[in-house]
């Protein structure tokens, strides 16, 4: 079966249709994650989002059990030169048309992925459209040029009640704003007692749990359309709460302590994006997709210093505050998927923690 995709500046694709028979619309995306398809896929981040994969081959070990980063995935369909109809891998359980079909997410194949690839990074991030036909087509497009700008990505992801992962170690509340599972996962892995809340749950509330610390997940869209999570972290900072952002939660500290955000021309998304610790030297490979950076000129503006930066374009990678228990990276930790090589992450987030606990600087009131 034929499908098509329509693009808001008038190109259209012509390719092959697998997984789901539905048309979908959404901000379409390229990934250069060679390995990962099903983390990719399930990441909350590409809420609304279609993504095109560079790798030529994708489903080549079809889809297992195990590497789900959430239980709904939230993009909008995916693209890919090739698609594997029969994957081959012990850990295997479906082919990846067969898993999109359950999920209800369309996916395209069959076309130039490199042309459509280049035509993000030149022009920026475009509107798009999967359809299987083409005789509505300037309605399509007309109607992709009108359509407003989705500010709610982040409500659709968040889960709607908090739940508890009991453990014995630190309490760590986990504000939701589209967390992927390898982070609740690491903080497992550390025995850390997780409490995850929804997005706009208030300061005054993560407070009456008594959190040892606060982690601000990774999440879709544009920063600056969750305000309450703003409001939310001038509150937790005011009480010496230590607090780690991450991607998202990176941007929203950004935003809380005075600095500003801006949206990147095609984002950064992908496992092998170098970054450079400033105050060590060392550069690390990591797992990156956003949209969206702090701006460095801004930050002489906030209570924040830049402790990490992007090689490729220099962008604001990790922040730290000069009096709080706080810090932030704009990257992936858990590399899920990709490298390992910013893990420690999460050990020095603790450490904060163990530092802040020892000084006596929280208050719970």
């Amino acid at each position: 079966m034929k499908r098509y995709l329509i693009l808001e500046d008038g190109t259209i694709f012509n390719g092959l249709a697998f997984g789901s028979q539905r048309e979908s619309s959404g901000e379409v995306v390229f990934t250069t994650s060679m390995t990962g398809y099903q983390e990719v896929m399930t990441d909350p981040s590409y809420c609304d989002q279609i993504i095109c994969f560079t790798y030529p081959l994708v489903g080549n070990y079809g889809i297992n059990r195990s590497d789900y980063e959430s239980i709904r995935p939230a993009t909008s369909g995916i693209i890919v030169n090739e698609h594997a109809e029969f994957p081959n891998h012990h850990e295997g359980m479906q082919s990846l048309s067969s898993w999109l079909t359950a999920k209800d997410i369309p996916g395209l194949y069959g076309i130039d992925t490199r042309k459509l690839t280049r035509k993000i990074r030149q022009h920026g991030t475009l509107k798009g459209r999967m359809t299987n036909s083409i005789e509505n087509a300037e309605e399509v497009i007309k109607n992709l040029n009108a359509e407003e700008r989705i500010t709610n990505q982040v409500t659709k992801v968040s889960t709607k009640t908090p739940y508890h992962l009991p453990n014995s170690g630190y309490r760590v509340v986990v504000v939701d704003f589209g967390v992927k599972s390898g982070m609740l996962r690491e903080l497992s892995r550390r025995l850390c007692d997780v409490i995850v809340v929804p997005h706009n749950t208030s300061a005054a509330d993560i407070i009456r749990l008594q959190p040892d610390g606060v982690l601000l997940s990774n999440g879709p869209g544009d920063p600056k359309d969750v305000h309450s999570g703003i409001t939310m972290i001038q509150e937790l900072l005011k009480n010496n709460i230590p607090i780690l952002g991450i991607c998202l939660g990176h941007q929203l500290l950004a935003l809380a302590t005075g600095a500003d955000t801006e949206k990147l021309k095609f984002g950064h998304r992908g496992s092998n994006h170098p970054v450079k610790d400033l105050e060590t030297g060392k550069i690390a490979l990591t797992s990156q997709n956003h949209g969206y950076a702090v701006t460095e000129e801004s930050l002489k503006n906030s209570e924040l210093v830049l402790t990490h930066q992007a090689v490729n374009d220099g962008t604001v990678e990790g922040l730290k505050h000069k009096v709080k228990p706080a810090f932030s990276i704009q990257y992936h930790p858990e590399a899920s998927p990709g490298p390992q090589d910013s893990n420690p992450i999460f050990d020095d987030f603790l450490n904060m923690i163990k530092t802040t606990k020892k000084e006596g600087l929280m208050q719970y009131a």
